[in-house]
């Protein structure tokens, strides 16, 4: 099974912590010891019937920063991938409650399930450079204690209700400079905006396939380099799935980014989106990379028609 790869380090990682950091979101690259404070609230790991070879398993986390403020972290995927798709881990939203302020743009998680490791972003803007944004990192260990249910499938919760945690700021964007090497060396995400994907759904029918799927259109903003793209579904495939194609509409920092490309593949019965970035810098210097999210949207109804939106979700890679 596929590891967070080294520029994740990069980014900074995070340990646990007994003490919590102040709420304000300061950008400043100056100060080292700068962490935001978290406390994980509760977990849990529904895990799939083992006689479904493809069967779900669900992993929910309720976490809650300095303040007020709480998400509820909420992530699917077939047991058998532990958390990974193709070696990638699988980023997912952490949806706001709404209860108490937050500040926070996007807050995501990923779950090593073999290493029960989880993984924290967050972006937002800085309190200190009016107009800028940032994001910081973190990891720890997730300590669940598990029971083994009558249909031997797995079902574990928090072992600790006082685990806290910090997350450290990433890498700053690159310089308007920087070279496509430098572009190459930095941990690279995303984070995807204005997501909207509409379908035909027969209320009370079973069918996991959707009719007259558009597919999903969205934004994707790089967070390394401040590169935009506007995405949109492009082809259906054999196996359902929509491959789309991303127009660049904002170039980012650095030299790589004028020859940068980007798209992306949404399974829409996983509810999986992989998104893929190319960077065309000469032969000996090219490089992707890709990341994997596991996409929760708000449906509204009208009729049979549904239409589905995305608060903005955070996506890592890991450079392929």
């Amino acid at each position: 099974m596929g590891k967070l790869s080294k520029t994740f380090a990069l980014a900074g990682a995070a340990a646990l912590s007994a003490s919590l950091a102040g709420a304000d979101r300061v950008c400043s690259s100056n100060n080292t010891t700068l962490s935001y404070g978290w406390r994980i609230g509760d977990a849990r790991f529904d895990g799939a019937d083992p006689s479904e070879p493809d069967g779900k398993a669900v992993i929910a986390v309720s976490i809650v920063p300095d303040g007020s403020a709480f998400f509820e972290c909420v992530s699917e995927w077939p047991q058998s991938w532990a958390g990974f798709r193709d070696n990638n881990i699988i980023w997912s939203d952490c949806i706001w409650s709404g209860a108490g302020p937050t500040l926070d743009t996007a807050v995501a998680f990923a779950l090593d399930w073999e290493t029960r490791t989880m993984y924290l972003s967050h972006t937002f803007p800085c309190s200190d450079k009016k107009g800028s944004s940032s994001m910081a990192v973190g990891s720890f260990n997730l300590d669940l204690d598990c029971q083994d249910a009558g249909d031997e499938s797995a079902h574990c919760t928090l072992k600790s209700k006082t685990l806290q945690v910090k997350t450290v700021p990433g890498t700053p964007q690159l310089a308007a400079n920087a070279t496509c090497q430098e572009n190459a060396g930095v941990y690279q995400s995303w984070q995807l905006e204005n997501w909207r994907r509409q379908y035909k759904l027969t209320p009370g029918n079973p069918s996991s396939l959707p009719a007259e799927d558009s597919g999903p259109s969205f934004t994707l903003r790089n967070l390394a380099n401040g590169g935009v793209f506007a995405c949109t579904p492009g082809t259906e495939t054999e196996d359902n799935s929509f491959n789309g194609t991303c127009t660049q509409t904002a170039r980012g920092r650095g030299l790589a980014v004028a020859n940068t490309a980007a798209s992306f593949r949404f399974d829409p019965v996983l509810d999986m989106l992989v998104v893929t970035q190319h960077w065309e810098c000469g032969a000996e210097s090219s490089f992707d990379v890709s990341g994997v999210g596991f996409v929760q949207a708000t449906c509204s109804r009208a009729g049979e028609v549904l239409t589905c939106n995305s608060t903005p979700l955070w996506i890592g890679t890991e450079t392929v």
